[in-house]
């Protein structure tokens, strides 16, 4: 598995094979903060800890996330995957108006998604053409779209998302107020993974009111080849959970069938990937690794 090539860098190392980490973070607080920012974290999360931590739970790899704080610098995050990269991918966070060139070369620096973080923000119209280009255009790179949003916010965002063919991935379980079918948000999430490019993700359960090991039931019934697990680490916003053994372990929580949590870990993580490496051109397919 690899990223497509932009032509004028040199392609990544095929991704890691075995349990892989879709949702982490690396940062320095000397970075600061982007305006508007939510939050500015205390101390850094360093790439080094985080690899101990994969090594530590035998994770092959990981798929890192750009903090919302940082806005759309990726650079710290893009030098973090270089510094492994037979082990590490990126979801990145760009500008609506990102051409293909730009989308092609962060691809080809071993992004694999971009991400729209909308928690505490305005809802965007992804059916408006600035919105609606950068979605054919992520789907072209062969980049999907994690989008990390909440209540009302899915029946607004998935319908158009979805009729743009790009691969989604609902973050952080969709963030329902109740794990019970009937509400309006988990409907909208429910009825999306009835989509095969719609991924949901199993992670940060302190950021929402649900049973987690409910919402894994009802996601792995409707999907159990699209839910993948993130550890969230190191939990910004969040002191309380002590260690990453500890997110690590609420997934054999969640789901007690070891054989279930090795294809959530592992071939849905393949499937997510291949499935957006598939919207890029024939061409740019051919050259990936």
């Amino acid at each position: 598995m690899g990223v497509q090539d932009s032509g004028s860098a040199a392609r990544l190392p095929a991704f890691a094979g075995g349990a892989v980490d879709t949702h982490a973070h690396v940062f320095a607080a000397r970075l600061g903060a982007v305006t508007g920012a939510r939050y500015a974290p205390a101390a850094d999360a360093p790439l080094a800890d985080y690899l101990g931590h994969l090594d530590a739970h035998a994770l092959a790899g990981a798929i890192l996330v750009q903090p919302s704080f940082l806005g759309t610098d990726n650079g710290f995050l893009l030098n973090a995957v270089a510094q492994a990269p037979a082990r590490l991918r990126a979801v990145v966070v760009v500008d609506p108006g990102s051409e293909a060139a730009a989308l092609g070369a962060l691809a080809a620096q071993g992004a694999v998604g971009v991400r729209l973080n909308l928690i505490g923000a305005s809802t965007p119209d992804l059916a408006a053409p600035l919105y609606a280009g950068l979605l054919a255009r992520l789907r072209r790179a062969g980049l999907y779209l994690e989008i990390h949003a909440e209540g009302g916010q899915w029946a607004q965002l998935l319908p158009p998302a979805r009729a743009a063919g790009v691969v989604v991935l609902i973050d952080h379980f969709g963030r329902p107020g109740a794990a019970a079918p009937g509400g309006g948000d988990l409907d909208a999430v429910l009825g999306a993974l009835a989509d095969e490019r719609v991924f949901v993700k199993l992670s940060a359960p302190y950021r929402f009111p649900a049973d987690p090991v409910a919402l894994a039931a009802l996601f792995l019934a409707r999907a159990p080849g699209r839910v993948v697990w993130g550890s969230d680490w190191p939990f910004t916003q969040h002191p309380e959970i002590a260690s990453y053994a500890e997110a690590r372990g609420w997934l054999d929580r969640w789901i007690v069938d070891p054989a279930v949590r090795a294809r959530v870990l592992d071939a849905n993580v393949r499937a997510l990937l291949a499935a957006a490496a598939a919207g890029a051109p024939v061409r740019a397919a051919q050259s990936s690794e």
